[in-house]
């Protein structure tokens, strides 16, 4: 009769045991914290979309549930546009966007998207990393009430789909394109009319002629929007936006207010989002390519060099005269061509001799 009670107590034990172990699952499994997470691109539109798909994920499971995140495409919650104004206020606690949309609220927000003729993706996120920029960046957006975080690189861009051929800087010339941030400064200053509108509307706006050309990112992307039935022209090499950043931006309240290890969990997921992106994009711009050309007979063709010097040294005028415009602006490029001087000697004899040794 002891023994029973005792196996009987042990059994009680055991299932009090197993309950205290169960507990901290079932609260894990409750969200403590529930965000929304507001974009600028379609929802689901491959890579950008994806992403932030990616990212809200990623948070969720590392947090163990305790921080949910629904995500919003462009114009569900927020215009593209507004996704900054948005967070800051506490709309929504997240944002996905790109930092050169916002030059508007500071121009130094276009170093942290892309520079015309800049580093490249690896080369940017060494320097976010592990020289400086990050802290900047974090710096910058402070007074607006936001905590940035790369969450994503596209790589090296193609440099658009155009409805005719580029033969020389004649052609650029009153010509229409979608091209945000500096690279549309530099064509502007080249003879050209730039145009800054949001992923959604540049099919339709290539097809009509409303624009006659239009960056986008790449063979994935671009293959996925379908720019090869109104464009047959795809020209390379991107000298716009060599290794653009994509943001996730935070609202700085709803981020002070997570405890400790969930702020290291969304910082964290942010910097897995950041390099998933770089990988996605090399793994899948080929077969793309392949498809663009040999299924949709799409002409790839690389600029001139007379018109890429020509934008090579608009584009050196141009981040410089945004660096000589306010104190801040200079200390971010400073720090910028700085570090791209002492990456590139690397990259010089790393990166770039192999390639060029590769193809011998």
């Amino acid at each position: 009769m002891e023994r029973r009670g005792f196996i009987k107590s042990l059994g009680a034990g055991a299932l009090a045991a197993g309950s205290l172990a169960v507990a901290p699952q079932a609260v894990a499994a409750k969200a403590e914290f529930k965000w929304k997470m507001i974009t600028s691109w379609p929802k689901n539109f491959p890579v950008l979309g994806t992403n932030a798909n990616y990212l809200a994920k990623n948070i969720e499971q590392m947090s163990g549930g305790r921080i949910s995140i629904k995500v919003y495409g462009a114009n569900e919650l927020v215009p593209p546009f507004e996704v900054f104004d948005a967070v800051s206020r506490g709309t929504a606690q997240m944002g996905h966007s790109g930092a050169y949309y916002w030059k508007g609220k500071h121009e130094a927000t276009q170093f942290f998207g892309a520079i015309p003729f800049g580093m490249s993706g690896q080369e940017v996120n060494a320097w976010l990393y592990y020289g400086g920029g990050m802290a900047l960046w974090e710096e910058l957006y402070d007074k607006f009430n936001l905590v940035p975080t790369a969450t994503g690189n596209t790589g090296a861009q193609m440099a658009g789909w155009f409805r005719k051929d580029i033969n020389s800087l004649a052609d650029l010339k009153g010509l229409k394109m979608r091209i945000p941030g500096l690279g549309g400064e530099v064509l502007k200053r080249a003879g050209g009319t730039p145009v800054n509108l949001s992923g959604g509307e540049l099919f339709t706006s290539l097809q009509s002629g409303a624009i006659d050309a239009t960056e986008w990112v790449g063979p994935y992307n671009d293959l996925a929007f379908g720019f090869h039935k109104v464009a047959k022209n795809y020209y390379y090499p991107g000298w716009h936006e060599p290794g653009s950043t994509l943001e996730a931006i935070i609202n700085k309240d709803a981020f002070a207010a997570l405890p400790d290890d969930l702020q290291a969990i969304v910082k964290q997921a942010c910097k897995s989002a950041n390099m998933d992106m770089l990988a996605e994009n090399v793994a899948k711009n080929n077969t793309a390519l392949d498809t663009l050309v040999n299924k949709h007979q799409v002409q790839v063709k690389r600029l001139p060099d007379d018109v890429l010097v020509r934008l090579h040294g608009l584009s050196l005028e141009v981040v410089q005269e945004v660096a000589d415009r306010d104190p801040f602006s200079r200390k971010v490029y400073e720090s910028y061509t700085e570090f791209s001087q002492r990456a590139s000697r690397w990259t010089d004899i790393s990166e770039f001799a192999y390639l060029q040794a590769r193809a011998l």
